[in-house]
């Protein structure tokens, strides 16, 4: 299956992790790395020609905030036949492995089968996802998000559309890198609560284009503690003012959670809400 998804430069993966492992450690500002021509573009193009208009899917989100302007759907029922390859192959025991190797990831990487936050993502003209850290645990397993790996599918994209993935340095002073979201580009970094990114201006494209990319993260049981905030905070997206802008994003303020999230009791509750209460939602979305 491999390799009818895979480019050439790619069937011996291997040896490519024994080539880049360095260059993903050292990546500025945090860890990533930035792979094009991954897969077979003939694959890609296919999963490009089946990726709908998500705004026109009732099961899609729609976010419209000042924090962010976007559509995502992670419902499988959604997805066509290429599409569906291309997940199954992402949450394989070989990519994960190549993922796990390459990031230098000791415990070991687990799979998101149902996608959480994943999935399709589309934005439109306007569009904007705010300088952001990630939610750090799974939704209802008592696990860690460790990687996130974004797949840009947007051909013929002009530099003057904006749309660029910015990465930003720990203290929100300085954007230290972009990534433009061209076709067949593969963007892997970890996630903490300190690997800020996003891309805060409204993007400029055509009304009849879109900024489209495929999203899964992976978790693992337990994570390194530098990776950590000391003070503990909820366990959700946590969008951040970039440097010299005090009003860049909306942040609720939370004065009296944040007070009881120092204390492991209020964790405890918490873990028990996802045993019990949420673990059915998420039978439920296995189906899909």
């Amino acid at each position: 299956m491999s390799k009818k998804i895979l480019s050439k430069n790619f069937y011996d993966l291997e040896s490519y992790i024994r080539k880049k492992k360095y260059i993903y450690q050292s990546g500025k500002p945090y860890p990533h790395i930035v792979i094009k021509n991954y897969f077979d573009k003939n694959f890609l193009s296919k999963v490009l020609d089946e990726f709908p208009n998500l705004s026109k899917i009732s099961s899609s989100k729609n976010y419209n905030n000042k924090n962010e302007i976007k559509f995502s759907n992670n419902k499988k029922k959604n997805f066509k036949k290429n599409t569906k390859i291309l997940f199954k192959f992402l949450n394989s025991k070989l990519f994960l492995n190549f993922v796990q190797n390459l990031a230098s990831i000791n415990e070991k990487l687990l799979p998101d089968f149902e996608l959480n936050g994943g999935g399709l993502h589309e934005i439109k003209r306007g569009g904007v996802l705010k300088i952001h850290t990630d939610f750090n645990k799974h939704p209802y397993k008592n696990i860690d998000r460790r990687i996130n790996v974004l797949i840009y599918l947007n051909k013929q994209w002009k530099k003057n559309y904006g749309g660029n993935l910015e990465l930003w340095n720990k203290s929100m002073k300085k954007c230290v890198k972009k990534i433009a979201p061209n076709f067949n580009t593969m963007v892997i970094f970890s996630t903490n609560d300190f690997t800020n990114h996003g891309h805060p201006n409204p993007l400029k494209c055509p009304e009849t284009i879109s900024r489209k990319s495929i999203a899964t993260y992976y978790f693992s049981k337990g994570r390194p503690l530098k990776e950590i905030l000391k003070v503990r905070k909820k366990n959700t997206t946590n969008f951040k003012n970039r440097y010299g802008d005090k009003n860049d994003v909306f942040i609720k303020k939370e004065y009296l959670k944040n007070f009881f999230r120092k204390f492991n009791f209020y964790h405890d509750l918490k873990n028990l809400e996802k045993k019990y209460l949420r673990t059915g939602n998420s039978k439920i979305k296995r189906k899909n």
